[in-house]
């Protein structure tokens, strides 16, 4: 029996890392992809077929899938888009290119991917797409305005493509991590520090209070985190559940913010928000 296949996006470390070895260990075929040679390399070294795919560049995205279509005789049986980076920074503070840069990465290299792989699974009559979006893809988090646009923006397009896809055999789900142990807030320091003048900003004072300790400093786990295992868990469902949801939380915020969401006024959301 022919084993499934599923590319992964963003396995150098974190969620993807985890994801690609949960899955290969359950018996999926996974081309764990990475921006860098070298993570290919690490990879190729732990057992997993590995390869570069980088979500700022379309040359790039459709080698990679070239080099699927190649290894499995043109077939590919789910998408996991999960590369994406963020940095702090209040809204005011960030330059539009860097607004750019990341939604090049966050949102139309998903679009992209995305759309070189749908012609391939309407082909074959059946696919997943998964997207990585993240509690801040419904909950606007201050100083996190740069990612959560991006995933604000991710949930849209992914709503919207699910009901095009509907009869096609192609479902479209949505993965909703909360706080994750990651690299994340390592990922994001040279970002932080190509971007954002905090020094001339007139949040300086809120910048040392709150973002430069939490950046630089290892503060240890944040409250609620979990493993990068818990998301993989659900990727695992999100693949195997035979009618899959349009979502699956995970972490205690999500499933409490999403409560929160439907019940309260937004006004009242951001007053208990803004005290987080």
């Amino acid at each position: 029996m022919t084993r499934k296949s599923i590319l992964i996006t963003g396995c150098s470390s974190g969620i993807g890392y985890d994801a690609a070895h949960a899955l290969h260990k359950r018996g999926w075929r996974v081309f764990a992809t990475c921006r860098k040679q070298d993570d290919c390399d690490r990879l190729i070294r732990e057992g997993l077929e590995s390869f570069v795919l980088d979500q700022s560049d379309t040359a790039s995205m459709s080698a990679a899938i070239e080099e699927v279509l190649t290894r499995t005789s043109g077939t590919l049986d789910a998408l996991f888009n999960n590369a994406a980076f963020g940095f702090p920074a209040a809204v005011e503070d960030v330059p539009t290119d860097a607004l750019r840069s990341i939604f090049e990465t966050n949102l139309f290299g998903y679009h992209e991917l995305t759309r070189q792989v749908i012609p391939i699974m309407r082909a074959q009559g059946h696919g997943r797409i998964l997207n990585c979006s993240s509690v801040l893809g419904f909950v606007a988090l201050k100083l996190r305005g740069a990612y959560n646009s991006t995933k604000f923006a991710m949930e849209g397009l992914t709503d919207t493509l699910r009901v095009e896809m509907r009869g096609s055999g192609i479902d479209v789900i949505l993965i909703q991590p909360g706080p994750i142990t990651s690299k994340l807030r390592q990922n994001s320091i040279p970002h932080f520090e190509k971007w954002i003048d905090w020094r001339s900003s007139a949040r300086k004072a809120e910048y040392e209070e709150k973002v430069l300790t939490r950046l630089y400093e290892d503060r240890g786990p944040d409250t609620f985190e979990l493993p990068a295992s818990a998301v993989s868990d659900k990727v695992w469902r999100a693949l195997t559940d035979a009618n899959p949801k349009a979502r699956y939380k995970i972490t205690t915020p999500t499933y409490l913010m999403a409560f929160l969401k439907r019940l309260l006024p937004t006004r009242l959301v951001d007053w208990l928000i803004d005290r987080m």
